[in-house]
């Protein structure tokens, strides 16, 4: 058997591939749009990419489940659990639990595991050369390392009411009725790692197995006493801020991302070109430093830098509705890369790129420090960072609104009033505030964020 995984460290997600290399045929499950890491690595096994499948209706990026199924001519096989309301609406085998389908020897078991979300499936693998004990269990955003899907996020982005409620219920029989019930020594691959809205404290280890999670997880006393309130209660509480984009990647997940089909290469821009873009309404993505964007910001521009974070605060700040975007990087490969990386967040209409701020509209945008925050009265003081951080301290007054939800919120800030910006270091603010500037907003931002306020206030206070 082959097996590899796939990991996307921007978005904490994980993909994976199961070959059988006596026949030559292979699974993938949860595959992104950027398809070229499978086909690769399926070559190079001298493997075809027979089965695509994924393990619910992703929220936090867009699938690429029918890309590649559409590239290799695959088996495309979804969930039909959950009801009429979670139905995918794109042609595919259906898959119900109890299921089991082969590729090649590999016998791979579905599993209805509702909780995080009300058609999630997770994939019981056995190698039956080897015997008929399950050796792999692919849990997307079931079971994570140490800790499990959250079952809020229908509520908190995809506009659902309460369902909060019935998804712990549910989850909390998942792990009763299916999880539990499996060896010890099953092997625990997660759709997500550490760093993923999906839950509020997953793991950096890649895998786990259930004899570990049963004897360490914080749920599983709880499910092992029959607790359920108190099993609901606890993993209800201090769940972090969902993205809006969540919402969004749902709809499109369910009714089937666009084929990318082929792709033509970006067109590289002059000054006068891009400017004339952003005149027009268009959006130009500044992705260097939030230090050299501060230095001279070109006119229109937002400012995600390119790193660990891209594909992220892309989702969070930037929409499709918008015009169509052109980016700032170092060169065409460069630009072509981070191409790539927006189609994970379903931001497909990048038409070019500029490689210099030489001849585009600029000014600077630098921040102010700390102890000048008194010169900005009258100033509405917006916290863009999550609500727990706030919670646990904030600026006298502000107003808190996560730079993950900004973008949808624009129309409840003002415009004839400043807004001085800050997060907790001064990172998810130079972004935010960039957004905010490019829609017209009279922005300020403060240095240092959060953390040079405390450091000022108490230097006061001395």
């Amino acid at each position: 058997m082959f097996f590899e995984r796939f990991y996307d460290t921007d978005l904490a997600q994980a993909s994976y591939m199961i070959g059988c290399q006596k026949t030559g045929a292979c699974l993938v499950i949860d595959p992104t749009r950027n398809t070229q890491p499978y086909l690769d690595r399926a070559a190079r096994e001298k493997l075809r990419v027979t089965h695509v499948t994924e393990t619910h209706i992703h929220a936090d990026y867009l699938s690429g489940s029918r890309e590649l199924a559409a590239q290799t001519g695959a088996q495309l096989l979804l969930s039909d659990e959950g009801g009429a309301d979670w139905t995918y609406g794109f042609a595919a085998q259906k898959l119900h639990h109890g299921d089991r389908f082969m590729i090649g020897n590999i016998r791979v078991e579905v599993r209805h595991t509702p909780g995080h979300t009300p058609e999630s499936l997770s994939f019981l693998v056995t190698d039956t050369p080897r015997g008929d004990t399950p050796v792999l269990y692919f849990t997307g955003d079931f079971v994570f390392v140490g800790d499990i899907g959250r079952p809020d996020l229908l509520d908190e982005a995809a506009g659902g009411v309460d369902t909060r409620f019935a998804g712990a219920q549910q989850m909390f029989a998942s792990l009763r009725d299916q999880f539990l019930t499996l060896p010890d020594g099953v092997q625990v691959w997660p759709g997500h790692g550490a760093g993923s809205a999906c839950g509020k404290a997953l793991g950096a280890v890649p895998t786990t197995t259930v004899g570990y999670e049963r004897a360490r997880a914080w749920w599983a006393p709880y499910v092992a006493a029959g607790d359920e309130q108190g099993f609901t209660a606890e993993l209800l509480s201090g769940q972090p801020d969902a993205p809006l984009y969540y919402g969004r990647m749902k709809l499109q997940n369910k009714a089937g991302p666009a084929l990318l089909g082929d792709v033509q290469a970006l067109a590289h821009l002059s000054p006068n070109a891009v400017n004339a873009h952003v005149r027009a309404g268009g959006v130009l993505i500044d992705t260097r430093s939030k230090e050299a964007h501060q230095a001279d910001a070109p006119q229109g521009s937002v400012n995600i830098p390119d790193g660990n974070t891209f594909e992220t605060w892309s989702g969070w700040l930037l929409q499709p509705e918008d015009a169509a975007y052109v980016l700032l990087a170092r060169d065409a490969a460069h630009a072509e890369t981070l191409r790539r990386r927006l189609w994970m967040v379903g931001l497909d209409q990048v038409t070019g790129f500029v490689t210099s701020t030489d001849g585009l509209d600029t000014a600077p945008a630098q921040p102010f420090p700390a102890a000048e925050l008194d010169q900005h009265d009258g100033a509405l003081i917006l916290d863009v960072r999550n609500k727990t951080e706030h919670q646990a301290g904030a600026i006298p007054s502000a107003q808190q609104l996560h730079a993950g939800r900004l973008a949808w919120h624009l129309d409840e800030l003002p415009r004839d009033q400043e807004i001085v910006v800050h997060c907790q270091g001064g990172a998810r603010s130079a972004a935010a505030a960039s957004l905010l500037r490019a829609q017209g907003f009279h922005v300020s931002e403060l240095a240092g964020g959060y953390d040079a306020y405390t450091r000022e206030r108490d230097a006061r206070t001395v």
